[in-house]
């Protein structure tokens, strides 16, 4: 039997996204059967447009399916990921997780192997805060 792993990350200019890729690799390496899966994108475009990085990874990344609560709700287990911005997990991803209510509500998430990972620009940028922040959620899930 294979675990069934959904991978679900944000990343606005490719260095989360390559984090991800990396543990699909890994997952599929392995023998799991792997969901792919980005957070919709929060930003205005201008906002977007306004960095060469940004924009084009918006572009080549958009044939990669978006996050459901189905992802959530068939996966045994979950890497959740995000870059880490004052702190803080990015929040399209945390717009995503906000909308699990219905799913912990009924017990959905419960007995799930989730972890969290990001990246970050600055040496004191605070990762460990941003996953603590992500992995408080899975507490109570």
């Amino acid at each position: 039997m294979s675990v069934k792993l959904a991978i679900i990350y944000y990343s606005a200019t490719a260095t989360t996204y390559e984090l991800a890729r990396t543990m699909e690799a890994s997952a599929q390496e392995a023998g799991a059967e792997v969901r792919f899966r980005k957070v919709r994108e929060l930003a205005p475009e201008a906002a977007i447009q306004s960095n060469d990085a940004w924009a084009k990874h918006l572009a080549d990344t958009q044939d990669v399916a978006e996050a459901s609560l189905d992802d959530l709700e068939w996966a045994d287990a979950l890497l959740l990921g995000a870059p880490t911005r004052y702190g803080l997990p990015a929040a399209q991803l945390k717009q995503f997780i906000d909308t699990s209510g219905p799913l912990w509500a009924k017990g959905a998430l419960v007995n799930k192997v989730v972890s969290s990972f990001t990246s970050v620009a600055t040496a004191h940028g605070g990762p460990e805060s941003t996953i603590s922040a992500l992995n408080k959620t899975f507490y109570h899930w």
